[in-house]
Protein backbone atom coordinates (compact mmCIF):
# COMPACT_ATOMS: atom_id res chain seq x y z
CA UNK A 1 0.00 0.00 0.00
CA UNK A 2 2.61 2.72 0.87
CA UNK A 3 4.30 1.48 -2.50
CA UNK A 4 1.86 1.90 -4.42
CA UNK A 5 1.25 5.52 -2.62
CA UNK A 6 5.60 6.74 -3.03
CA UNK A 7 4.92 5.67 -7.07
CA UNK A 8 1.80 7.88 -6.89
CA UNK A 9 3.73 10.68 -5.60
CA UNK A 10 6.72 9.96 -7.63
CA UNK A 11 4.79 9.97 -10.73
CA UNK A 12 2.66 13.14 -10.08
CA UNK A 13 5.88 15.17 -8.85
CA UNK A 14 7.63 13.94 -12.31
CA UNK A 15 3.85 14.90 -14.56
CA UNK A 16 4.17 18.37 -12.73
CA UNK A 17 7.72 19.26 -13.25
CA UNK A 18 7.20 17.97 -16.98
CA UNK A 19 4.11 20.50 -16.64
CA UNK A 20 6.26 23.12 -15.46
CA UNK A 21 8.86 22.61 -17.85
CA UNK A 22 6.47 22.73 -20.26
CA UNK A 23 4.35 25.43 -19.37
CA UNK A 24 7.61 27.98 -19.17
CA UNK A 25 8.78 27.02 -22.45
CA UNK A 26 5.61 28.42 -24.03
CA UNK A 27 5.87 30.86 -21.84
CA UNK A 28 9.48 31.81 -23.17
CA UNK A 29 8.27 31.24 -26.72
CA UNK A 30 5.19 33.33 -26.63
CA UNK A 31 8.30 36.15 -24.92
CA UNK A 32 10.30 35.59 -28.29
CA UNK A 33 7.30 36.03 -30.92
CA UNK A 34 6.06 39.25 -29.67
CA UNK A 35 9.65 40.78 -29.46
CA UNK A 36 9.95 39.26 -33.13
CA UNK A 37 6.37 41.09 -33.58
CA UNK A 38 7.60 44.40 -31.86
CA UNK A 39 10.47 44.59 -34.38
CA UNK A 40 8.46 44.05 -37.19
CA UNK A 41 6.63 47.08 -36.04
CA UNK A 42 9.68 49.07 -35.60
CA UNK A 43 10.98 48.10 -38.82
CA UNK A 44 7.79 49.53 -40.13
CA UNK A 45 7.40 52.94 -38.11
CA UNK A 46 10.86 53.13 -39.55
CA UNK A 47 9.71 53.23 -43.49
CA UNK A 48 6.99 55.49 -42.53
CA UNK A 49 9.17 58.06 -40.68
CA UNK A 50 11.34 57.81 -43.84
CA UNK A 51 8.63 58.55 -46.25
CA UNK A 52 7.35 61.42 -44.49
CA UNK A 53 11.21 63.25 -45.07
CA UNK A 54 11.17 61.71 -48.70
CA UNK A 55 7.55 63.69 -49.41
CA UNK A 56 9.03 66.68 -47.95
CA UNK A 57 12.18 66.37 -50.22
CA UNK A 58 9.95 65.54 -53.17
CA UNK A 59 7.08 68.19 -52.60
CA UNK A 60 10.24 71.04 -53.19
CA UNK A 61 10.46 69.48 -57.08
CA UNK A 62 8.62 71.89 -59.33
CA UNK A 63 5.00 70.95 -60.51
CA UNK A 64 5.37 67.18 -58.68
CA UNK A 65 2.57 65.55 -59.57
CA UNK A 66 0.45 66.15 -56.54
CA UNK A 67 -2.14 63.05 -56.50
CA UNK A 68 1.10 61.03 -56.12
CA UNK A 69 2.23 62.84 -53.26
CA UNK A 70 -1.54 62.55 -52.11
CA UNK A 71 -1.87 59.05 -52.39
CA UNK A 72 1.70 58.84 -50.06
CA UNK A 73 0.23 60.88 -47.65
CA UNK A 74 -3.18 58.75 -46.76
CA UNK A 75 -1.44 55.62 -47.45
CA UNK A 76 1.18 56.73 -44.68
CA UNK A 77 -1.55 58.24 -42.24
CA UNK A 78 -3.54 54.66 -42.51
CA UNK A 79 -0.47 52.37 -41.95
CA UNK A 80 0.35 54.19 -38.85
CA UNK A 81 -3.11 53.74 -37.78
CA UNK A 82 -3.29 50.46 -37.69
CA UNK A 83 -0.89 49.02 -34.55
CA UNK A 84 -1.61 45.77 -33.16
CA UNK A 85 -0.66 44.26 -30.07
CA UNK A 86 1.31 41.18 -30.02
CA UNK A 87 -1.56 39.44 -28.14
CA UNK A 88 -4.15 40.22 -30.89
CA UNK A 89 -2.68 38.77 -33.83
CA UNK A 90 -5.56 37.32 -35.31
CA UNK A 91 -6.05 36.32 -39.12
CA UNK A 92 -8.31 39.32 -39.65
CA UNK A 93 -6.17 41.61 -37.83
CA UNK A 94 -2.88 40.25 -39.51
CA UNK A 95 -4.62 40.87 -42.76
CA UNK A 96 -5.29 44.35 -41.77
CA UNK A 97 -2.30 44.64 -40.97
CA UNK A 98 -0.71 43.63 -44.04
CA UNK A 99 -3.59 45.21 -46.43
CA UNK A 100 -2.88 49.03 -44.78
CA UNK A 101 1.04 48.55 -45.35
CA UNK A 102 0.52 46.70 -48.88
CA UNK A 103 -0.94 50.21 -50.16
CA UNK A 104 1.96 52.10 -48.24
CA UNK A 105 4.35 50.07 -50.60
CA UNK A 106 2.10 50.55 -53.39
CA UNK A 107 1.97 54.38 -53.01
CA UNK A 108 5.33 54.25 -52.45
CA UNK A 109 6.44 52.59 -55.37
CA UNK A 110 4.22 55.05 -57.74
CA UNK A 111 6.04 57.59 -56.53
CA UNK A 112 9.70 56.36 -56.90
CA UNK A 113 8.25 56.04 -60.65
CA UNK A 114 7.41 59.36 -60.87
CA UNK A 115 10.30 60.61 -59.63
CA UNK A 116 12.34 59.47 -62.81
CA UNK A 117 10.69 62.63 -64.52
CA UNK A 118 12.75 64.32 -62.27
CA UNK A 119 16.62 63.96 -62.74
CA UNK A 120 17.55 66.85 -60.88
CA UNK A 121 15.65 65.75 -58.13
CA UNK A 122 17.55 62.47 -58.06
CA UNK A 123 20.43 63.79 -58.05
CA UNK A 124 20.10 65.92 -54.69
CA UNK A 125 22.15 65.23 -51.91
CA UNK A 126 19.35 64.52 -49.25
CA UNK A 127 17.08 62.21 -51.89
CA UNK A 128 20.25 59.97 -52.64
CA UNK A 129 20.61 59.65 -48.75
CA UNK A 130 17.05 58.98 -48.51
CA UNK A 131 17.41 56.06 -51.57
CA UNK A 132 19.88 54.28 -49.12
CA UNK A 133 17.85 54.28 -46.20
CA UNK A 134 15.06 53.13 -47.87
CA UNK A 135 16.65 50.11 -49.21
CA UNK A 136 18.11 49.55 -46.14
CA UNK A 137 14.63 49.73 -44.46
CA UNK A 138 12.98 47.28 -46.89
CA UNK A 139 15.44 44.55 -46.71
CA UNK A 140 15.39 44.80 -42.60
CA UNK A 141 11.44 44.97 -43.33
CA UNK A 142 12.18 41.52 -44.93
CA UNK A 143 14.38 39.96 -42.33
CA UNK A 144 12.11 41.00 -39.46
CA UNK A 145 8.70 39.59 -41.28
CA UNK A 146 10.63 36.35 -41.84
CA UNK A 147 12.27 36.33 -38.29
CA UNK A 148 8.77 36.49 -36.72
CA UNK A 149 7.19 33.90 -38.82
CA UNK A 150 9.86 31.37 -38.14
CA UNK A 151 8.92 32.46 -34.08
CA UNK A 152 5.19 32.00 -34.95
CA UNK A 153 6.06 28.40 -36.50
CA UNK A 154 7.97 27.42 -33.64
CA UNK A 155 5.48 28.80 -30.90
CA UNK A 156 3.01 27.26 -32.95
CA UNK A 157 4.45 23.37 -33.51
CA UNK A 158 4.81 23.75 -29.50
CA UNK A 159 1.17 24.44 -28.83
CA UNK A 160 -0.49 22.16 -31.31
CA UNK A 161 1.90 19.34 -29.88
CA UNK A 162 0.63 16.42 -27.36
CA UNK A 163 0.97 17.13 -24.24
CA UNK A 164 1.45 20.79 -24.57
CA UNK A 165 -1.76 21.65 -26.68
CA UNK A 166 -3.70 20.44 -23.40
CA UNK A 167 -1.76 22.80 -21.27
CA UNK A 168 -1.37 25.57 -23.59
CA UNK A 169 -5.50 25.46 -23.99
CA UNK A 170 -5.96 25.10 -19.83
CA UNK A 171 -3.93 28.10 -19.77
CA UNK A 172 -4.86 30.31 -22.44
CA UNK A 173 -2.13 29.40 -25.27
CA UNK A 174 -3.48 29.41 -28.40
CA UNK A 175 -1.91 29.47 -32.12
CA UNK A 176 -1.02 32.51 -33.40
CA UNK A 177 -1.23 33.68 -37.16
CA UNK A 178 2.48 35.21 -39.58
CA UNK A 179 2.57 36.64 -42.43
CA UNK A 180 0.71 35.50 -45.50
CA UNK A 181 2.56 36.13 -48.87
CA UNK A 182 1.12 39.29 -50.33
CA UNK A 183 -1.15 39.33 -53.34
CA UNK A 184 0.85 39.14 -56.31
CA UNK A 185 4.24 37.97 -54.24
CA UNK A 186 5.16 36.11 -57.27
CA UNK A 187 6.08 39.04 -59.23
CA UNK A 188 8.29 40.16 -56.44
CA UNK A 189 8.11 44.10 -56.34
CA UNK A 190 11.25 46.19 -56.64
CA UNK A 191 12.26 49.41 -54.80
CA UNK A 192 14.36 50.52 -58.37
CA UNK A 193 15.54 54.37 -58.75
CA UNK A 194 17.13 53.98 -61.57
CA UNK A 195 14.40 52.11 -63.47
CA UNK A 196 13.27 54.44 -66.37
CA UNK A 197 9.52 55.73 -65.85
CA UNK A 198 7.77 53.45 -68.73
CA UNK A 199 9.70 50.45 -68.06
CA UNK A 200 7.38 47.50 -67.30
Amino acid sequence: MKAGILILIIVLVVVGFMGCNGYNGLVKQDESVKKAWNNVQTEYQNRNDLVGNLVNTVKGAANFEQKTLTDVVEARAKATSVNINADQLTNEKMAQFQAAQGQMSSALSRLLVSVEAYPQLKATENFTKLQGQLESIENNIKDSRKKFNDEVNVYNTKVRSFPMNILGGMFGFKPRDGFKADEGAEKAPQVNFDQPANAK
